[in-house]
């Protein structure tokens, strides 16, 4: 886990530079300032952690509920062998490294840069926006894990997939799994979180930005199938929570900062608010 928390530190400042190719240390400083200064964003900024954390002790809680129905069966049902035939065609040596880097590393990182990269672009609107995404996403994507729980891939014998994470990153059970439990599927916020990036980069005007996240969105979404995580249906739930996720953020964050005085922006910049 060491080695995964420093990788994605020294991700997250590569990102919020490629991104703007500004000093990623001012973002820091901003992203303080901003925290210090603003209450709203402050209160917004503790919800989101808040959420982040109550998924850490979902798995808790659905231990009390002893809810033991299982809807794997029905998921592989309606796909069959489609996350089979996908990781059989592609299997590489050198795909499996890159699919679990940016799986394991780059997911979380663009996560955090990506409130970095707008507030070095002080653009206030795309920086709530994103948090109000984040909040959606677990806020939709949790009583789905309580009530309507299915099975990774890979941990279901008849869909005959192989847990290629492994292969690269031997102890991701052991340092993972109790952040994220097996039936934690429905729907993949590897896939919501990536496309809520996505939109939220491509609405933003930062081109370079909506690049990144693009490519990001499009590795991690044929990663959860190659790397024998996620079904078909899962990625679909996902991208559409996403969707949902991104324009609602955009939609909330206007609103909040309606009656108050938008970020100053540098003459090259547009006006998003």
């Amino acid at each position: 886990m060491q080695v995964v928390s420093i990788a994605s530190t020294i991700a997250v400042f590569l990102l919020i530079w490629l991104g703007t190719l500004r000093n990623p240390f001012r973002a820091a400083y901003l992203f303080i300032r901003e925290l210090l200064t603003s209450r709203k964003f402050l209160l917004l900024f503790c919800i989101m952690v808040c959420i982040l954390l109550f998924n850490k002790y979902e798995l808790k809680i659905e231990e009390r509920l002893h809810f033991n129905t299982d809807f794997t069966p029905w998921v592989y049902g309606l796909e069959g062998d489609f996350v089979q035939n996908l990781q059989n065609f592609f299997h590489s040596s050198y795909i499996t490294p890159i699919s679990v880097f940016f799986y394991v590393i780059i997911f979380q990182s663009l996560l955090i840069a990506s409130i970095g990269v707008y507030i070095s672009d002080q653009n206030k609107v795309f920086v709530i926006a994103t948090c109000f995404a984040i909040i959606i996403n677990y806020s939709v994507a949790i009583p789905f894990y309580l009530f309507f729980p299915v099975n990774e891939v890979w941990s279901y014998p008849p869909a005959g997939v192989s847990f290629l994470m492994l292969d690269v990153f031997p102890r991701f059970e052991e340092a993972y799994r109790p952040l994220s439990g097996l039936n934690n599927c429905f729907p993949s916020l590897h896939t919501s979180i990536s496309v809520t990036m996505l939109v939220l980069g491509i609405r933003s005007g930062n081109r370079r930005f909506a690049v990144m996240t693009a490519i990001s969105a499009t590795v991690i979404i044929f990663s959860i199938f190659y790397l024998g995580i996620h079904w078909l249906t899962d990625m679909v739930a996902g991208t559409m929570l996403g969707l949902l996720a991104s324009n609602l953020g955009i939609y909330f964050a206007k609103l909040s900062l309606k009656n108050n005085q938008p970020y100053r922006l540098n003459k090259n910049q547009k006006m998003y608010s």
